[in-house]
Protein backbone atom coordinates (compact mmCIF):
# COMPACT_ATOMS: atom_id res chain seq x y z
CA UNK A 1 0.00 0.00 0.00
CA UNK A 2 1.31 3.36 -1.23
CA UNK A 3 2.45 5.37 1.90
CA UNK A 4 -0.41 8.17 2.77
CA UNK A 5 1.12 11.62 3.55
CA UNK A 6 -0.70 14.18 5.30
CA UNK A 7 -1.24 17.94 2.90
CA UNK A 8 2.16 19.91 2.79
CA UNK A 9 2.26 22.47 5.32
CA UNK A 10 1.76 26.21 4.64
CA UNK A 11 4.25 29.27 5.18
CA UNK A 12 2.31 31.69 7.87
CA UNK A 13 3.54 34.91 6.53
CA UNK A 14 4.64 37.73 9.58
CA UNK A 15 1.71 39.93 8.73
CA UNK A 16 -0.49 36.74 8.70
CA UNK A 17 0.66 35.78 12.33
CA UNK A 18 0.30 39.04 13.56
CA UNK A 19 -3.06 39.71 12.54
CA UNK A 20 -4.14 36.47 14.27
CA UNK A 21 -2.78 37.41 17.09
CA UNK A 22 -4.12 41.08 17.11
CA UNK A 23 -7.84 39.35 16.58
CA UNK A 24 -7.23 36.74 19.42
CA UNK A 25 -6.44 39.96 21.68
CA UNK A 26 -9.53 41.57 20.59
CA UNK A 27 -11.70 38.68 21.47
CA UNK A 28 -9.96 37.57 24.74
CA UNK A 29 -10.25 41.05 25.88
CA UNK A 30 -14.27 41.56 24.72
CA UNK A 31 -13.19 44.63 22.33
CA UNK A 32 -16.82 45.19 20.48
CA UNK A 33 -17.70 47.40 17.49
CA UNK A 34 -16.52 50.77 17.99
CA UNK A 35 -13.98 50.25 20.22
CA UNK A 36 -10.36 51.00 19.80
CA UNK A 37 -7.03 49.37 19.65
CA UNK A 38 -4.23 50.62 21.74
CA UNK A 39 -2.08 53.35 19.32
CA UNK A 40 0.16 51.84 16.55
CA UNK A 41 3.71 52.54 18.62
CA UNK A 42 2.40 50.90 21.60
CA UNK A 43 0.99 47.96 20.14
CA UNK A 44 4.26 47.14 17.93
CA UNK A 45 6.37 47.26 20.87
CA UNK A 46 3.85 44.80 22.81
CA UNK A 47 3.91 42.19 19.90
CA UNK A 48 7.70 42.85 19.13
CA UNK A 49 7.24 43.37 15.76
CA UNK A 50 8.50 46.67 13.76
CA UNK A 51 5.72 49.26 12.62
CA UNK A 52 6.13 48.28 9.29
CA UNK A 53 5.06 44.75 9.83
CA UNK A 54 1.95 46.04 12.40
CA UNK A 55 1.06 48.20 9.76
CA UNK A 56 0.55 45.70 6.90
CA UNK A 57 -1.18 43.25 9.77
CA UNK A 58 -3.71 45.97 10.61
CA UNK A 59 -4.44 46.95 6.76
CA UNK A 60 -4.92 42.93 6.52
CA UNK A 61 -7.67 43.40 8.98
CA UNK A 62 -8.88 46.04 7.47
CA UNK A 63 -9.54 44.20 4.55
CA UNK A 64 -11.86 41.43 5.81
CA UNK A 65 -13.73 43.59 7.78
CA UNK A 66 -12.32 43.04 11.47
CA UNK A 67 -10.81 46.86 11.77
CA UNK A 68 -11.59 50.14 10.46
CA UNK A 69 -8.77 52.93 10.34
CA UNK A 70 -10.15 56.21 10.84
CA UNK A 71 -7.94 59.33 10.75
CA UNK A 72 -7.97 61.01 13.86
CA UNK A 73 -9.46 58.12 15.52
CA UNK A 74 -7.22 55.79 15.42
CA UNK A 75 -7.95 51.83 14.14
CA UNK A 76 -11.63 50.89 15.63
CA UNK A 77 -13.28 47.28 16.04
CA UNK A 78 -16.01 46.71 13.86
CA UNK A 79 -18.79 44.49 13.80
CA UNK A 80 -17.85 41.64 11.82
CA UNK A 81 -15.47 39.36 14.27
CA UNK A 82 -15.01 36.09 13.50
CA UNK A 83 -13.23 33.12 14.66
CA UNK A 84 -9.07 33.66 14.90
CA UNK A 85 -8.84 31.05 12.08
CA UNK A 86 -10.97 31.86 9.74
CA UNK A 87 -9.76 35.31 9.82
CA UNK A 88 -6.36 34.09 8.64
CA UNK A 89 -7.54 32.69 6.29
CA UNK A 90 -9.90 35.18 4.82
CA UNK A 91 -6.64 37.43 4.54
CA UNK A 92 -4.67 34.48 2.55
CA UNK A 93 -7.72 33.95 0.38
CA UNK A 94 -7.52 37.98 -0.62
CA UNK A 95 -4.01 38.00 -1.02
CA UNK A 96 -4.30 34.96 -3.27
CA UNK A 97 -7.29 36.50 -5.62
CA UNK A 98 -5.37 39.77 -5.80
CA UNK A 99 -3.51 39.12 -9.28
CA UNK A 100 -6.68 37.78 -10.95
CA UNK A 101 -8.04 41.44 -9.65
CA UNK A 102 -5.55 43.32 -10.75
CA UNK A 103 -5.30 41.94 -14.33
CA UNK A 104 -9.35 42.69 -14.85
CA UNK A 105 -9.51 46.10 -13.29
CA UNK A 106 -6.17 46.60 -15.79
CA UNK A 107 -8.38 45.72 -18.69
CA UNK A 108 -11.94 47.11 -17.72
CA UNK A 109 -9.79 50.31 -16.63
CA UNK A 110 -7.56 51.13 -19.03
CA UNK A 111 -10.68 50.74 -21.78
CA UNK A 112 -12.62 52.96 -19.98
CA UNK A 113 -10.47 55.36 -19.66
CA UNK A 114 -9.88 55.65 -23.42
CA UNK A 115 -13.76 55.97 -24.16
CA UNK A 116 -13.82 58.52 -21.25
CA UNK A 117 -11.65 60.85 -23.23
CA UNK A 118 -13.79 60.12 -26.20
CA UNK A 119 -17.05 60.58 -24.64
CA UNK A 120 -16.68 63.32 -21.61
CA UNK A 121 -18.98 65.92 -21.23
CA UNK A 122 -18.16 68.76 -18.88
CA UNK A 123 -20.18 67.67 -16.10
CA UNK A 124 -18.05 65.05 -16.32
CA UNK A 125 -14.95 66.49 -15.81
CA UNK A 126 -16.63 68.98 -13.31
CA UNK A 127 -16.89 65.30 -11.68
CA UNK A 128 -13.37 64.08 -11.93
CA UNK A 129 -12.32 67.48 -10.27
CA UNK A 130 -14.67 67.49 -7.36
CA UNK A 131 -13.13 63.87 -6.43
CA UNK A 132 -9.44 64.65 -6.96
CA UNK A 133 -9.84 67.83 -4.58
CA UNK A 134 -11.73 65.63 -2.32
CA UNK A 135 -8.73 63.44 -2.68
CA UNK A 136 -6.02 66.06 -1.75
CA UNK A 137 -8.00 67.39 0.99
CA UNK A 138 -8.30 64.03 2.83
CA UNK A 139 -4.65 63.57 2.34
CA UNK A 140 -3.63 66.83 3.55
CA UNK A 141 -5.25 66.08 6.32
CA UNK A 142 -3.59 63.12 6.93
CA UNK A 143 -5.95 60.61 5.51
CA UNK A 144 -5.46 57.73 3.15
CA UNK A 145 -7.76 59.29 0.71
CA UNK A 146 -9.33 55.95 0.63
CA UNK A 147 -13.48 57.58 -0.73
CA UNK A 148 -11.62 60.15 -3.04
CA UNK A 149 -9.94 57.52 -4.88
CA UNK A 150 -13.18 55.56 -5.13
CA UNK A 151 -14.72 58.60 -6.08
CA UNK A 152 -12.11 59.53 -8.82
CA UNK A 153 -12.28 55.96 -10.46
CA UNK A 154 -16.50 56.14 -10.40
CA UNK A 155 -16.72 59.51 -12.29
CA UNK A 156 -14.24 58.07 -15.01
CA UNK A 157 -16.28 54.82 -15.40
CA UNK A 158 -19.39 56.96 -15.74
CA UNK A 159 -17.49 59.30 -17.88
CA UNK A 160 -17.12 56.59 -20.41
CA UNK A 161 -20.27 56.68 -20.90
CA UNK A 162 -20.92 53.03 -20.99
CA UNK A 163 -23.25 51.04 -19.10
CA UNK A 164 -22.05 47.52 -19.76
CA UNK A 165 -18.53 48.52 -18.88
CA UNK A 166 -20.37 50.67 -15.31
CA UNK A 167 -22.04 47.27 -14.80
CA UNK A 168 -18.84 45.13 -14.71
CA UNK A 169 -17.27 47.71 -12.83
CA UNK A 170 -19.62 47.40 -10.34
CA UNK A 171 -19.76 43.71 -10.37
CA UNK A 172 -16.05 43.97 -9.04
CA UNK A 173 -16.68 46.85 -7.18
CA UNK A 174 -16.35 44.86 -3.93
CA UNK A 175 -12.91 43.25 -4.94
CA UNK A 176 -11.43 46.95 -5.92
CA UNK A 177 -12.22 48.18 -2.39
CA UNK A 178 -10.24 45.63 -1.02
CA UNK A 179 -7.17 46.53 -3.08
CA UNK A 180 -7.40 50.14 -2.54
CA UNK A 181 -7.51 49.66 1.24
CA UNK A 182 -4.16 47.26 0.60
CA UNK A 183 -2.28 50.01 -2.01
CA UNK A 184 -3.79 53.09 0.32
CA UNK A 185 -2.33 51.10 3.14
CA UNK A 186 1.33 51.59 2.02
CA UNK A 187 3.65 54.15 2.93
CA UNK A 188 3.30 57.39 0.16
CA UNK A 189 1.03 55.32 -1.63
CA UNK A 190 -1.63 57.92 -1.20
CA UNK A 191 -0.20 61.12 -2.77
CA UNK A 192 1.49 58.97 -5.25
CA UNK A 193 -2.11 57.79 -6.37
CA UNK A 194 -3.07 61.32 -6.28
CA UNK A 195 -0.72 61.76 -9.08
CA UNK A 196 -1.83 59.18 -11.32
CA UNK A 197 -5.36 60.32 -10.91
CA UNK A 198 -4.54 63.73 -12.33
CA UNK A 199 -2.35 62.68 -15.12
CA UNK A 200 -5.54 60.54 -16.36
CA UNK A 201 -8.12 63.50 -15.61
CA UNK A 202 -5.43 65.14 -17.54
CA UNK A 203 -5.57 63.04 -20.74
CA UNK A 204 -9.00 62.56 -20.28
CA UNK A 205 -9.75 66.58 -20.33
CA UNK A 206 -7.47 66.51 -23.89
CA UNK A 207 -9.82 64.49 -25.30
CA UNK A 208 -6.60 61.57 -26.00
CA UNK A 209 -7.95 57.97 -25.29
CA UNK A 210 -4.12 56.80 -25.67
CA UNK A 211 -2.91 58.83 -23.33
CA UNK A 212 -5.54 57.97 -21.14
CA UNK A 213 -5.28 54.41 -21.67
CA UNK A 214 -1.69 55.17 -20.80
CA UNK A 215 -1.77 56.99 -17.69
CA UNK A 216 -4.66 54.62 -16.84
CA UNK A 217 -2.69 51.41 -17.46
CA UNK A 218 0.61 52.69 -15.09
CA UNK A 219 -1.92 54.06 -11.93
CA UNK A 220 -2.93 50.11 -11.91
CA UNK A 221 0.27 48.54 -12.29
CA UNK A 222 1.59 51.32 -9.69
CA UNK A 223 -1.48 50.91 -6.95
CA UNK A 224 -1.18 47.06 -7.53
CA UNK A 225 2.65 46.83 -6.11
CA UNK A 226 1.40 46.11 -2.86
CA UNK A 227 2.98 44.13 0.43
CA UNK A 228 0.90 41.32 0.15
CA UNK A 229 1.95 40.17 -3.46
CA UNK A 230 5.57 41.21 -2.74
CA UNK A 231 5.54 38.58 0.28
CA UNK A 232 4.05 35.94 -1.39
CA UNK A 233 5.88 32.50 0.16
Amino acid sequence: MADSFPPRLMRTRLYEQVAGQISAWIAANGLAAGDRLPPERELAQRLGVSRATLSQALVALEVVGVVEVRHGDGTVVTERQQQTTRIVEAIRSHADRLPEVIETRDALETKIASLAALRRTDDDLARIDDALASMEADIEAGGRGVEGDERFHGAVTAASHSLLLARLMDEIGDLIKETRIESLGQPGRPADSLAGHRAIAEAIRAGDPEAASEAMHAHVAMVSDVALLREQP
